[in-house]
């Protein structure tokens, strides 16, 4: 997900991650809490962090063997640990990663740069390799790369990524925070709204820094990206290795309205166990408990165990939570019917390959001993010569067809930290789109589908880089079931629910549930499904946290 928002992109290591996230079992589970966690991933274990950093009694109960959710690292393939449903790791929120102290808890960060690598499928010119985009920090190198397409965006891109920063630290208020309370600012008594007044001020702070820029922010979130980019730029090559980030992770194109937003929007378990938080794995919730009262009281294990808590937070979707932990007659038949109406659509499958070497891009061609280049640790965008090769892979996937020439974003985190494969070998992972969740017909997925598929992708990834088929050794791949079976992504949704504009701020995940509160009193959403959604950030477990903290003050 190369972005123009930030110039330097980061990548955590995903061995000494997944070394950080395996739970000891160091307690026995106990019969009693303050806060009960469902759910391991990222969110979960912030929200937990806060927690018991603020005095809360926190344990989290994770259902798989190991913790970490989507951004789990785990060795797939003999000595090779992939990442396996997330690469990277963007939009962690800074106040997280200095506040839980992560990188004292064993997270390592990478810094990428270049971050960005685009090569064509294209006969060379004179006797030269194809050519390719390779974008990083370094703004003169930038332009003259994208020179090589157009002098006028060359010109233009120091002025787009400027734009681009001023619109995204705008709205860094608005993710640290729950959004605003309009039941309380608008009815109740005159100390409740005087309360909800405060939540306000995020919003304010935002309006403030955006001054005379808040029509361009309204567009950028409004917009289709292409509107935004076809006003930027000329060169097909730069809009659409742009445009990716307007589409990855969501069933959208590059045309349609609210994919400026996804664009713009672009280790922790320790750190709640030195906290005091207690973190077991292989412990399923089977339901939430609710007491007479209608308020949470605990949970039900799948053992049929009950543990009792104050409350209860859950890192799980709103589908899962409200669908399958909660007690239905807990919840009124109108906040189901919404429940149902949340959109899960995803387009990505997910494929972790082994290899025995570096692939070898036509347009950047190896050293001959081997050594990695600048481009092999970038986010490598494939089949997007074009913004209507984009266009024509989501057509196909709205049809209930794989895209026959997917859009493919490829990493290599190896490159970076060689401790994730053996000498010599590289783990890659590849972010692919469209797939859809059932194929023509209603079709399920079957093995020889998911084989077929990845050999298409692959024979792509032949064409820029021969070599790559002779090189795997092993793979894994993840159609939207498999995400949605292995790790709880509803539909295959790794952002917990689309991004769209009728489900982000005050409609995450619904116009009703965006203060991270639920209908009964006690129980709490903590994960992307909640304000500000998806991606490896946190800021849902922080929000949530916070939330309950503030809560369990006023009794």
């Amino acid at each position: 997900m190369a972005s123009a928002v930030s110039v330097v992109r980061t990548w955590p290591s995903a061995c000494r991650f997944g070394t950080a996230t395996r739970a000891c079992h160091v307690a026995a589970l106990r019969a009693q809490y303050d806060a009960l966690v469902i759910g391991g991933g990222h969110n979960g274990l912030v929200a937990a962090a806060y927690l018991q950093k603020g005095g809360v009694n926190t344990a989290v109960l994770e259902r798989r063997h190991v913790l970490g959710g989507a951004a789990v690292s785990e060795e797939i393939i003999p000595g090779f640990r992939f990442s396996r449903a997330s690469y990277l790791l963007s939009l962690l929120r800074p106040h997280i990663y200095r506040d839980l102290e992560l990188k004292k808890h064993g997270l390592k960060v990478f810094m990428r740069d270049p971050h960005a690598f685009t090569p064509m499928l294209e006969e060379g010119l004179g006797g030269q390799p194809p050519r390719s985009l390779l974008l990083g920090s370094d703004m003169e190198q930038n332009m003259r790369e994208i020179g090589k397409f157009s002098e006028k965006d060359a010109k233009a891109y120091r002025a787009f990524n400027t734009y681009l920063e001023k619109l995204a630290e705008a709205i860094h208020p608005l993710l640290d925070s729950p959004p605003v309370d309009i039941p309380g600012v608008t009815q109740g008594p005159l100390r409740r709204r005087l309360a909800a007044l405060k939540t306000l001020t995020p919003l304010i702070k935002t309006g403030l820094k955006l001054g005379k820029n808040i029509p361009e922010l309204y567009e950028l979130i409004t917009a289709p990206i292409t509107k935004i980019l076809n006003r930027w730029f000329e060169s097909e090559p730069l809009r659409a290795t742009l445009a990716t980030d307007g589409v990855i992770g969501a069933m959208t194109s590059p045309s349609n309205p609210g994919s400026g937003y996804v664009l713009l929007h672009h280790s922790i378990a320790n750190s709640a166990r030195a906290h005091g938080a207690a973190i077991f794995t292989e412990q399923e919730v089977e339901q939430v408990l609710v007491g007479p009262d209608g308020c949470a009281k605990g949970v039900l294990l799948k053992d049929g165990s009950e543990v009792h808590s104050r409350v209860v937070l859950s890192n799980a979707t709103p589908h899962i939570t409200f669908k399958k932990l909660t007690p239905q007659d807990s919840l009124s038949p109108e906040f189901m019917r919404a429940v149902s109406e949340i959109d899960y659509t995803s387009p990505v499958t997910k494929i972790n390959v082994a290899v025995d070497r570096l692939p070898n891009f036509l347009a950047m061609p190896n050293a001959a001993d081997g050594t990695p280049g600048p481009h092999h640790q970038c986010s490598i965008h494939l089949n997007c010569e074009s913004v209507e090769v984009l266009e024509a892979a989501y057509r196909e996937g709205k049809q209930g067809r794989p895209s026959a020439r997917p859009m493919l974003e490829m990493c290599i985190p190896s490159v970076l930290d060689p401790t994730l494969a053996p000498p010599g070998c590289h783990v890659v992972s590849v972010f692919t789109q469209f797939t859809p969740y059932w194929l023509e017909g209603g079709r399920a997925w079957t093995d020889q589908d998911r084989e077929q598929f990845a050999n298409s992708v692959f024979d792509w990834i032949e064409r820029y880089a021969p070599g790559f088929k002779g090189s795997i050794v092993g793979k894994e791949v993840l159609v939207p079931p498999d995400l949605e079976r292995i790790f709880g992504l509803t539909g295959g949704n790794i952002f917990h629910g689309a991004m769209t504009l009728d489900q982000l701020y005050l409609a995450r995940p619904l116009p009703s549930l965006s203060d991270y509160r639920t209908p009964i009193k006690g129980l709490y959403l903590c994960g992307s499904g909640s304000h500000p959604g998806g991606g490896v950030m946190g800021a849902s477990g922080w929000n949530a946290a916070m939330m309950v903290l503030t809560d369990l003050r006023r009794g």
